[in-house]
């Protein structure tokens, strides 16, 4: 059973205020302007095939951790899509199997944020009281099975349950967009949008970037051999994803490294990237570059411009050769900031109609570095914890770090950054108790008054994200 304070203060007169201030803002919409659900869900609107494709082969929280146990990620039926993987190798896969792989290491996720989303899921969207765990396994199964093959579970139906005002995706800029156009023509209700990630066209790291910039001067009709061109065919696509409804862009970069070249330098430098013989450290030359004019477009055309930096991606080889990208490989690294995004801000940090979305992996920089910047720069604001901080703790520490600086209107609300459709409601509970709980506090040691701490409650629940990412 879930316990109706978890989460809040132990000490009385702090959970009392937390308690009143969750109960305010528990039942406003979500927002989720930033995750990596499957916008062919909504598009196609068909039932989930089986639990274990719900909960488990989507969502790399959860087998991350199976295989940190031990657990191969073939007997998990985790799709092989990297150059040494079988792509049918799932498909003899039992998905019971699965599950009952999964019950027998629940005990694993003990402590864990992903264990709150999990029980939180559990319990609300199918009654279940006992704790998953070997002996109950094929009963969970089974309900779930049930369950999710009745039209109140369908993604369009979870959608309006969870009381979603607008979910965003993240699409590489080469994307089509069929499943957004098919949600539209549709003429369903609900909101789904696009979101613009470039990075597969200016990462010269990124597999098969020189047939990905091909790829975007077929689609925009560019000279991609050239500078200008390039630059051309990404403000194109750009102007297609916003037709569609984007309203932010998304990259996510290894360093927050910018850089402000002259145009003769930056031709050159794009010469020698596109020819395939760079010289040393121009690949991170270029995306230093490439993130200074994605914010100039973005002054231009008004979409947020969000960077998630600080993540050695794929960093376990034998794992990405066999099932790809974003396979639970991805580890934090330390980040420095205020002489990195100093050539973008000095440009475009105090354009009135530019939004700067920063996230951090390095949690040591959170009050010496991007809460100062945050709390200067017009344009810059701060997203808030993310993926491994993405927990009560994290949540918590980024509050105490951020906002003596910052304060509380330079950042940005909550977003889940979800693969898992069923851990959204979850995880924006898990923020608005995480906040109720620091303004309780704040409260109770007379720091702030009351009825400030619940117009602080709404608009880092609702009205922040609403505003930041233009909703």
């Amino acid at each position: 059973m879930l316990d109706a304070n978890r989460l809040f203060p132990a000490d009385g007169s702090a959970r009392a205020v937390a308690v009143k201030l969750y109960e305010a803002v528990k039942d406003l919409p979500i927002i989720s302007p930033h995750g990596h659900t499957d916008p062919k869900w909504f598009a196609e609107n068909k039932p989930f095939a089986n639990p274990t494709a719900l909960f488990i082969q989507p969502d790399h929280y959860v087998f991350r951790m199976l295989y940190s146990q031990g657990v191969p990620l073939e007997s998990l039926g985790v799709p092989q899509q990297g150059a040494k993987g079988d792509p049918h190798a799932a498909d003899n896969i039992d998905p019971r199997e699965v599950w009952r792989i999964f019950a027998k290491h629940y005990y694993l996720f003990r402590g864990t944020p992903t264990r709150l989303w999990l029980d939180y899921s559990f319990s609300t969207l199918f009654g279940f009281t006992d704790r998953l765990g070997p002996d109950n396994a094929d009963h969970y199964y089974d309900v779930i099975a049930k369950a999710i093959q009745t039209p109140e579970f369908l993604p369009r139906a979870l959608y309006e349950r969870f009381n979603l005002e607008v979910l965003a995706t993240t699409d590489p800029a080469i994307d089509p967009l069929d499943s957004h156009k098919a949600i539209k023509a549709s003429g369903w209700k609900g909101r789904v949008v696009p979101t613009f990630r470039p990075d597969s066209v200016i990462d010269a790291e990124f597999a098969g970037f020189k047939e990905n910039i091909e790829t975007l001067g077929e689609m925009t009709g560019e000279d991609v051999t050239h500078w200008k061109g390039y630059l051309n065919a990404l403000r194109k696509r750009r102007e297609y994803f916003i037709a569609q409804g984007a309203t932010a862009t998304d990259s996510g970069h290894l360093t927050a490294m910018t850089a402000d070249l002259p145009l003769n330098e930056a031709t050159r430098l794009y010469q020698r990237i596109y020819s395939g013989r760079p010289e040393a450290r121009d690949v991170e030359l270029f995306q230093a570059q490439m993130l200074t004019e994605m914010a100039g477009m973005s002054v231009e055309d008004g979409l947020v411009m969000q960077l998630h930096p600080g993540s050695v991606r794929n960093h376990n080889s034998l794992v990405y050769e066999k099932f790809g990208r974003d396979k639970g490989a991805d580890i934090p690294a330390p980040t420095e900031y205020v002489r990195s995004l100093r050539p973008l801000l000095s440009k475009y940090g105090n354009e009135p109609n530019f939004t700067f979305i920063l996230f951090t992996l390095d949690e040591t920089s959170y009050s010496r570095e991007l809460a100062p910047l945050a709390g200067h720069y017009p344009a810059l604001r701060l997203g808030p914890s993310w993926w491994f901080h993405d927990s009560p703790e994290g949540m918590m520490r980024f509050r105490e770090q951020v906002t003596e600086t910052a304060g509380f209107y330079n950042t940005v609300g909550f977003n889940d950054d979800t693969r898992a459709l069923l851990s959204i409601p979850s995880r924006h509970d898990v923020a608005r108790r995480i906040d109720c709980a620091f303004l309780g506090r704040l409260v109770a040691e007379h720091r702030l008054d009351e009825d400030e701490a619940f117009a602080v409650a709404n608009d880092l629940t609702v009205g922040l994200v609403r505003k930041a990412y233009k909703l």
